[in-house]
């Protein structure tokens, strides 16, 4: 997601935040959320919520703190008025709401990150967007290639030739660099998979030439270790050339900071939110 394009929509959440004087705390209306979180339907909004609240218990934190339902009084057509239910939410709230939505929705990516970090500071949130984006490529990858292993072992082929296959792979989309001499390049480990030092677009890159291979494995009912292997260096070949069409160059990338790193990070943001969060202050009339 581009900066303007965040900055756009952190405007918009900005502008429905509420406080209360006394507590300090900020608050938001599900129903001024649900459009900025690409709802269009209440009833949709409503199991998003359902499921954020169930969250909350399973996590052992009090859900009252978090969450109120409050009823509030809309205008009708004729001038009369209907009530129809909300809820208060904290930030924690927010968040967890954001995290049981649709992940298709480019508005709840957003949300994630824009709920998870304490601050109003755009960079930030810029910030976490990008590591998150980072490690659900990761996420991506790991499937297609647990796909790649389990369609080459279906076909003759065991643990040490993947391995061969995967190298092979990558020296195809790292112009002629082996799998070891990237690691070298970029000071990984040994024991540690290359591509949970990779940038965003190198993961990304990688994930596709995988997802082709596998696709083709499967239409065209490839069979055996060479087989697989053309097939595969192909579609390195063939992603490297686009990458360069652009004017990248993966094997000249300089490494990402460690996944594993990022993945703690984000998993100890979370965990100290709803205390930042605060609680719900008291009130009586929300409408």
């Amino acid at each position: 997601m581009d900066k303007k394009r965040v900055g756009l929509i952190k405007q918009q959440f900005d502008l429905v935040i509420h406080s209360e004087a006394s507590s300090d705390i900020e608050f938001w209306y599900a129903r001024e959320l649900m459009p900025l979180l690409g709802y269009e339907r209440w009833e949709n909004f409503d199991k998003a919520i359902s499921r954020a609240i169930e969250s909350c218990e399973t996590s052992g934190i009090e859900v009252s703190d978090h969450f109120r339902e409050v009823t509030k009084m809309v205008p009708l057509g004729s001038g009369a008025q209907r009530p129809v239910k909300d809820y208060m939410l904290t930030r924690y709230a927010c968040y967890l709401v954001a995290q049981n939505g649709d992940p298709k929705k480019e508005e709840i990516a957003f949300a994630q990150s824009y709920f998870a970090v304490q601050t109003r500071k755009q960079e930030l949130i810029e910030e976490r967007i990008s590591l998150i984006e980072r490690t659900e490529a990761r996420g991506r990858l790991r499937e297609s290639e647990k796909r790649l292993s389990q369609n080459i072992y279906e076909r003759g082929v065991d643990d040490e030739g993947f391995g061969r296959i995967r190298s092979k792979g990558d020296q195809a989309l790292f112009g002629g660099h082996t799998t070891q001499e990237m690691k070298e390049r970029l000071g990984v480990k040994d024991t540690r998979p290359l591509a949970d030092f990779l940038p965003t677009v190198t993961i990304a890159a990688k994930n596709l030439a995988t997802e082709i291979t596998n696709f083709n494995v499967e239409e065209k009912d490839l069979q055996g270790e060479q087989a697989i292997t053309g097939e595969h260096v192909q579609n390195n070949r063939s992603v490297r050339e686009l990458l360069g069409q652009r004017g990248i160059k993966p094997e000249e990338l300089p490494p990402s900071e460690d996944i594993k790193k990022l993945e703690r990070r984000v998993k100890s943001q979370e965990k100290k939110l709803a205390a930042q969060s605060g609680k719900l202050p008291e009130q009586d009339d929300n409408t």
